[in-house]
């Protein structure tokens, strides 16, 4: 009896335990894209009870206890814990791990994993990217890779960027080569940042393997692509939000100016009773709306997969509005089809449309420009409507002689200036694998673009004297014959890359692992320019908006006398070999080694310089395998790097700087209504150029701590550019120089660029609800001229708005390239018995040089930096540059249940910029600095006095113009919430996630510019501020839906 009863009980705690069982299953799909991962492994916890999901993301383990664990892993995402409470479906979202020593990095060529990789190479996945919302690739990499700085010329809409990776090493282009899915692609403009799955960045010697193209560093972009055997999905992102400017100027107020002029013009008063006056930065800045959206589709079969996306982005200026707007419409398709189980086909296309509407900007006749020098007193319109007073009832900056300076809401409304841009790009490839370890890859790769520029110019009239007016009085206004002008300007470009290479990789005895690659390439780069100037008698000024959208059309009203043209074009070639080997033992000891062979057209057959071969090699060592290393719990990697080769750059200087080019041109009327056109000798040719070398060595550090939690990266780096191409100011042909021509180039200049990178990154799962990382990176840059093989110094540059002072900037061996060239102050002059006595001690008896002027109390007191006791040219020194000592960035992102949040800073300290863009006329408008000016002994001993001329404050290049340009921005912050699975099921989405988002919404820095953060580019005068466009900040709303 009692066995029996023991028995019953036993069956019915069986049941119990039976009970508490449960069938799980889900779905696991990727958090960029939303689609479905095949093959990720699903495993209770301390079992050996597994799954793996099918095609579709789809998963089902039978008989799991409740409350245990279930842990979801997959290659190159982070790996993911379950409790299961209950039966529900689980939907699982993978997030990419860009920490993972299996993720794998496109190194050119090829791809290895990140445990493997020897050189400097940093990776950006898609969702950072997408967490930035950037109109513009660039403005994603900023802060998020060590090394890499972005700076823009200007923040109008569809505007450049300037990429530079590790500084600048040349006084040539300092642009990295950049590739899209292998296809060299210029003008990032053209892609829609929705459509990029990578972005892999190679820094150092690694980047050798694309030669002559690669001293600045490669960018490797993989756009996103379908999975075979997956369904037909769509993701949709969309945005839309309002533009502001992200700094104004602190400008005089009306009152301020007219008291500052009565001052400088010796209490002569100009303005008794100045009016409320005009904040013209408020009459030109505006809110502007930016909207974008783009759709992805995705899917595959057996044998294919593919990815289509279209995307339109539409963005007024916060300066003009639609008068400087930027569409962009893209249309993408990555296909891939196996044609047999060894033999694939891989089709990518892209084709963008876009159109763009300019101000001018920069310097003299620039919006801005006038915006922030035009005299505060001035109203916007003409109060009397008196029509010899105004221009379509705009008032005239002509008033007590503002030279060349105009009404800025006036020529915003009398601009029509449009580029287009239309642009093809295609890849087709084959990759054929055999023999188990071969794999063949044949390539061609090509892009198209047209540009046009269409200007239309209708007679205009602000006032006398300026450059800007189109007629000399308003009484022409008024003439029957009404000649407006048309400028028409196009281009052409087109370039074609095939690509043929060979790869074996194999490993032997479970051991040694290589891979060898050799290949081949040629590549074709040309383009041609034209463009139609003339003058057309059609219409009135009223019909100026349709004439010029008559587009073409227009043309044949002008008479041949009216027209003058113009046209040039290029064509370069360069064929190339190479080959690398890869070999590693055990996955501890890392080797690569890498032989790359040039031949450009740029350059003289005569003495091979047109050939070049440029080595590279790298080692590693996974020191955290070794056995000595195993008892070390808390070290989940540590590997050792180095690295060092020689990269050729022949992108410098003229195309055909070993030629004799007839590219002077002149076209004159001969009196009889009739056009010459000739051509003159340009350039004097130098057959013995050659291309630049850069030897850049690298030594680095990759760890990972604490169940790879935590992430350490830095590197040492040293690049040394020699040979660099200069033009100077003399040559041994022509001398100082000869009428109608220009100054050989020669190769002469070494430069050098150190420095250190740090990234340090933390992530972390705390429960099951809260997620957590946080990423911190820094760059130094140490930047030095070496030699110039006794050659003059090249200068650059501009100062003075008007003044024509060009040699401010200079290249000279231990100093930086483009520091700042002028004089250094010591305070005011505060009494003339300060100046007479430097003049009784000056051994000319006059301290100043009479080249420099003269000086009264209230001016600059100049240093005397040689020590001749006087101040003369030669004073002249190192003020500043505009390269910084170190940049910065932040990242910070946390989610709770389904509420996310993201944030990312930048900073960059101490680079210079040169405050250029404050007219030196007395009716100028100026900066409340001035209000601290000196007025007398002791009221100032920084800003000098108010001055109605010419003056050694205004006239003479000193430290007062360089100012401190550091900066820290907040770049972007967004929240974000994703609904659930219960809601997404209801409307049948699979993600439905919305967000707002805010960009560059403040800055720190003491600079009183609009953008501390700009840069022209340019390595000789790339930090003169000529009054740059600010960057816009933003705040959008936006939605993620994948269905």
């Amino acid at each position: 009896m009692k066995i029996k009863i023991f028995t019953f009980f036993a069956m019915l705690l069986c049941a119990a335990i039976h009970g508490q069982n449960v069938d799980v299953s889900g779905t696991v799909t990727e958090a960029s894209s939303g689609q479905p991962l095949p093959g990720v492994n699903i495993l209770v916890k301390n079992t050996t009870k597994g799954a793996s999901t099918d095609f579709d993301g789809n998963f089902t383990l039978n008989e799991v206890p409740l409350n245990s664990v279930i842990v979801i892993s997959y290659i190159g995402f982070i790996t993911q814990e379950i409790t299961i409470k209950n039966a529900d479906p689980l939907r699982i979202v993978l997030q990419d791990d860009a920490q993972s020593l299996n993720e794998v990095v496109v190194i050119g060529y090829g791809t290895q994993t990140k445990k493997e990789v020897t050189g400097a190479v940093s990776v950006l996945d898609s969702e950072s990217i997408e967490k930035l919302n950037p109109v513009r690739i660039e403005q994603a990499i900023q802060g998020q890779i060590a090394g890499v700085n972005i700076t823009s010329a200007s923040g109008s809409p569809g505007s450049g960027l300037n990429i530079r990776i590790r500084g600048i090493t040349t006084n040539g282009n300092n642009a990295p080569l950049i590739l899209v899915d292998g296809n060299r692609i210029s003008d990032l403009s053209v892609l829609n940042p929705s459509d990029i799955k990578s972005i892999n960045v190679l820094k150092d010697a690694t980047a050798g393997i694309y030669g002559v193209q690669a001293a600045n560093g490669v960018i490797l972009i993989t756009t996103k692509s379908g999975g075979k055997n997956t369904g037909l999905k769509f993701q949709l992102d969309s945005y839309s939000g309002i533009q502001f400017t992200s700094r104004k100027m602190d400008l005089m107020n009306a009152r301020d100016f007219a008291i500052y002029v009565n001052d400088a013009a010796n209490a002569t008063e100009f303005f008794v009773y100045p009016n409320s006056g005009t904040d013209w930065q408020d009459e030109v800045f505006e809110s502007a709306p930016i909207s974008n959206v783009s759709l992805n589709v995705t899917g595959g079969s057996e044998k294919s997969a593919y990815s289509a996306g279209i995307s339109y982005l539409n963005q007024d200026g916060i300066v003009g509005g639609s008068k400087n707007n930027f569409e962009r419409l893209t249309a993408r398709l990555n296909y891939q089809y196996d044609i047999l189980s060894n033999l694939k086909l891989t089709a990518n296309g892209l084709h963008t449309l876009s159109e763009k509407q300019n101000l001018a900007e920069g310097g003299i006749g620039a919006v801005l420009y006038n915006a922030v020098n035009i005299n505060p007193t001035m109203p916007v319109f003409n109060p009397n409507d008196d029509p010899l007073l105004d221009f379509d009832n705009y008032a005239l900056a002509n008033d007590i002689s503002q030279i060349e300076i105009v009404n800025p809401v006036a020529q915003i409304n009398d601009t029509y200036n449009t580029t287009r841009v239309a642009r093809w790009s295609g890849v087709l490839g084959l990759e054929y694998k055999f023999l188990n370890h071969f794999t063949a890859t044949s390539r061609f790769q090509g892009n198209h673009a047209n540009v046009r520029d269409d200007i239309f110019r209708p007679e205009v009239y602000y006032g006398g004297g300026k450059s800007l007016n189109t007629v000399n009085s308003f009484a022409a206004l008024s003439d029957d014959v009404i000649f407006n002008e048309v400028v028409d300007f196009g281009a052409d470009f087109t370039d074609f890359l095939f690509d043929n290479f060979l790869t074996y990789e194999n490993t032997f005895n479970g051991k040694h692992h290589l891979t060898a690659l050799v290949g081949m390439t040629f590549s074709r780069e040309k383009g041609r320019f034209y463009g139609d100037v003339g003058r057309t008698n059609m219409g009135t000024n009223e019909l100026g908006q349709s004439i010029y959208d008559e587009g073409m059309e227009r043309q044949p009203r002008f008479t041949e006398a009216d027209l003058e043209n113009g046209f040039d074009w290029f064509d370069s070639r360069l064929f190339s070999t190479f080959f690398r080997v890869q070999y590693d033992f055990k996955g501890k000891y890392l080797f690569s080694f890498l032989m790359r062979r040039d031949l450009s057209s740029r350059f003289s057959s005569e003495n091979n310089n047109n050939v070049g071969y440029f080595p590279s090699g790298s080692i590693g060592w996974n020191m955290s395998d070794e056995d000595f290393m195993q008892n070390i719990s808390w070290i989940d990697n540590l590997k050792l790097r180095a690295s060092y080769g020689i990269i050729g750059n022949d992108r410098i200087g003229p195309l055909f700087g070993s030629i004799t080019r007839l590219d002077g041109q002149a076209t004159i009327d001969n009196g009889f209504d009739e056009l010459l056109f000739g051509l003159s000798p340009g350039t004097p040719g130098n057959p013995d150029l050659k291309w630049e070398e850069q030897e850049t060595a690298n030594i680095g550090l990759d760890l990972r701590l604490f169940n790879s939690k935590v992430s350490i990266t830095t590197d040492y780096y040293r690049k040394q550019t020699k040979d660099l191409l200069l033009n100077p100011q003399a040559s041994a042909l022509i001398g100082v120089g000869a009428p109608g021509t220009g100054f050989s180039f020669v190769n002469a200049g070494t430069v050098r660029n150190t420095g250190l990178e740090f990234a340090i990154g933390y992530s972390d799962n705390i429960g099951e609800d809260f997620k957590f990382n946080i990423n911190f990176n820094m760059t130094t840059i140490d930047n030095e001229v070496v030699s110039l093989n006794g050659r003059t110094a090249p200068v650059g540059g501009e100062y003075g708005v008007g003044l024509g002072i060009t040699d401010i900037t200079r290249m000279v061996p231990g100093l930086p390239l483009g520091y700042y060239h002028g004089y250094k102050t010591n305070g005011i002059f505060q009494t003339q018995a300060e100046i007479d006595a430097l003049d009784a001690a000056s051994p000319n008896g006059t301290y100043l040089d009479s080249s420099i002027g003269e000086a009264a109390p209230g001016d600059l007191r100049f240093v005397d930096v040689n020590g001749d006791g006087e101040i003369t040219p030669e004073d002249r020194t190192n003020i500043g540059d505009p390269i910084p000592d170190a940049t910065f960035g932040l990242n910070i992102g946390f989610s709770y249940k389904n509420f996310d949040f993201s944030a990312n800073a930048f900073a960059s300290v101490g680079q210079e910029m040169v405050r250029n863009y404050e007219r030196k006329d007395l009716y100028a408008n100026r900066g409340t600095y001035m209000l601290n000016r000196w007025q007398g002994t002791g009221t100032s001993n920084s800003v000098p006095r108010a001055v109605a001329g010419a003056n050694i404050n205004t006239d003479q290049f000193s430290d007062f113009y360089v100012e401190d340009a550091s900066f820290l921005r907040l770049q972007n912050v967004q929240i974000g919430y994703t609904f659930g699975e219960k809601f997404n099921s209801s409307v049948g989405v699979d993600k439905f996630r919305i967000y707002l988002s805010g960009n560059n919404l403040f800055t720190l820095t003491d600079y009183f510019g609009f953008d501390p953060s700009a840069n022209s580019g340019a390595p000789l005068g790339g930090g003169i501020d000529n009054g740059f466009y600010p960057v816009a900040a933003s705040c959008l709303l936006g939605i993620n839906l994948n269905f």
